[in-house]
């Protein structure tokens, strides 16, 4: 079993991390931003679920591949950049028409934003080398049962980035609605929140090489 020191040890280690803004945590502004509270929140359920998928893919040993492989990891990045930057594409497109998804005829449903989140947190090709490289530094071999120590520590991981995301999808979706009280500042502020996607997915694609 995972020793209590090591799993406090790693979960200081993940709180500052995520203290500091990165790619979930301008993802889901921006979707707060574009979509609202609600959108906001789901889009932070969606992410988390993502990676979920990811951690469960480094207890197996899968992430290990991915991250060691040029052409899976160039893969999953270029596919996780690109739908971000469609999903800012999306929301700058129908910035007058509120909160609308794919299909702007009709607004965003829940389904469809916990997919969104989902995709997003799925292909990010740095919480995979993340996993990769600090998950197995917190585990204790001697203990035994690897893939389940591993399991622990990435669930308390998505545990405080729930709680950490959560807040900024607030914070941002209680701006929205202040902006709301104007069509034009809506437009405006649905525009910025569709700006930071397409950008954090050419950042995505830039600089998330494999090292």
């Amino acid at each position: 079993m995972l020793p209590l020191q090591n799993l406090l040890a790693f979960a200081l280690v993940s709180a500052l991390l995520i203290a500091v803004p990165g790619p979930s945590v301008l993802f889901v502004i921006g979707r707060s931003l574009a979509l609202g509270r609600r959108g906001g929140l789901l889009s932070v359920l969606g992410n988390a679920a993502g990676e979920l998928l990811q951690i469960a893919g480094v207890a197996l040993g899968l992430g290990v591949v991915l991250a060691e492989s040029v052409l899976l990891f160039t893969v999953v990045k270029f596919a996780g950049a690109a739908y971000l930057i469609y999903l800012g594409i999306v929301a700058v497109l129908h910035r007058r028409g509120g909160p609308a998804g794919p299909d702007p005829s009709r607004p965003a449903t829940t389904r469809r934003i916990l997919r969104e989140g989902f995709i997003v947190g799925a292909t990010n090709p740095k919480s995979v080398v993340f996993f990769v490289a600090v998950l197995p530094q917190f585990v204790d071999h001697s203990a035994g049962a690897i893939p389940v120590q591993l399991a622990l520590l990435g669930a308390t991981f998505l545990g405080i980035a729930l709680v950490s995301d959560s807040v900024w999808a607030l914070a941002a979706g209680t701006a929205r609605q202040w902006f709301a009280r104007s069509p034009r500042r809506v437009a405006a502020v649905t525009t910025t929140g569709g700006v930071m996607m397409i950008g954090l997915g050419g950042t995505l694609a830039l600089t998330g090489s494999k090292s």
